[in-house]
């Protein structure tokens, strides 16, 4: 008796073609119905946001999925799906901020090759850390990522949420996992956003920790704790205030300045002049949320007018729609930056 022929396993197969009219329903057949319930979202929460964000009509039922819409949207939708359904076989997870992410991706050209419907995303846009896979989300972080892994000096400006100090520890992690670089160096400007260190109790350790624990959190993120435990005490690992740099040259070192946009002019000048021999250094900062007492005179905004050109630096500027947290947070960022309404 001979067996039935099975369909060796592949991408989802499209069950209609996309037409230039209005009103087309596609459909699509996915090969691997278990990794359904992780591609549709718990209560269908990614069916939902797909249609919100692309303004379609999607039925699932089993592993075949039918999308309604307008042309252009509908096949975009459909190519979301497939993008999303290649990277779950890949053995990523996903949640809704890659669902809002893979629609940016899929829908911009200039991204042609690094996000695809059909073999999910490019190695150049992902970051491998020991605990998690870390994925760009928007075009200016596929850029960023490259730019992560080919330049000496990368300033990165935006607001809060869109990923620049996040993906900055994962590239460093993941290059001294690698061995490329000998150690990771974190460090802020201990200034604060209307409060001041001496009213704070304990020892300067306790003062500033505060100040430094996203960068703290987001080493968790990246490695077990033992680890971080571990190399923090062996020195590998360094979190330190910007006023600890001075005097230092720092070799064969991964160096991240966060909230760069507080710093003074003399202070960006006594950093950037810490690099030495096979490192690397990212400075992280929102040229918009100035905390000094007079803001037009923040060493991140100075440095990055300087330094324009100069091969080696590169400079990536974010904006409030690449927002990578809730959604909410990009629409509070722009009423913030947009004029004020009167009440």
């Amino acid at each position: 008796m001979s067996k039935k022929p099975t369909r060796p396993p592949g991408p989802p197969r499209s069950l209609g073609p996309a037409g230039p009219h209005d009103g087309v329903k596609l459909g699509l057949e996915f090969e691997k119905a278990y990794l359904m319930p992780a591609l549709l979202g718990q209560y269908d929460e990614h069916v939902h946001v797909l249609e919100r964000e692309l303004g379609v009509h999607i039925s699932p039922r089993g592993n075949r999925i039918t999308i309604e819409g307008e042309a252009v949207l509908a096949a975009r939708a459909r190519d979301v799906l497939k993008h999303l359904y290649v990277r779950l076989e890949g053995g990523d997870q996903i949640d809704q901020g890659d669902v809002v992410a893979a629609v940016g991706l899929i829908g911009d050209p200039s991204l042609e090759g690094v996000a695809s419907a059909d073999a999910g995303l490019s190695p150049t846009a992902v970051i491998r850390t020991r605990r998690k896979t870390i994925a760009a989300r928007s075009p200016t972080q596929v850029r960023y990522i490259e730019a992560l892994s080919r330049d000496q000096i990368i300033f990165a400006l935006g607001p809060a949420g869109t990923g620049k100090t996040y993906l900055a520890v994962a590239q460093a992690v993941s290059q001294l996992i690698a061995g490329s670089v000998d150690r990771l160096i974190l460090s802020r400007p201990a200034v604060e956003a209307g409060e001041r260190l001496g009213f704070l109790p304990g020892d300067m350790k306790d003062k500033v920790d505060p100040y430094l624990r996203p960068l703290y959190d987001a080493l968790y993120d990246m490695l077990p704790a033992e680890q971080v435990e571990r190399r923090l005490a062996s020195g590998e690992i360094e979190i330190a205030p910007l006023a600890f740099m001075r005097g230092r040259t720092l070799a064969s070192a991964f160096i991240i300045l966060d909230e760069a946009q507080n710093t003074t002019p003399l202070q960006m000048k006594m950093f950037l002049t810490r690099f030495g021999e096979k490192s690397r250094m990212v400075i992280c900062g929102d040229p918009n949320q100035v905390d000094l007492p007079n803001p037009g005179s923040s060493g991140l905004a100075d440095a990055v007018k300087r330094l324009d050109g100069i091969e080696g630096i590169s400079a990536l500027r974010f904006s409030s729609r690449e927002v990578v947290r809730h959604p909410i947070v990009g629409r509070i960022v722009d009423a913030y930056e947009g004029p004020p309404q009167d009440g």
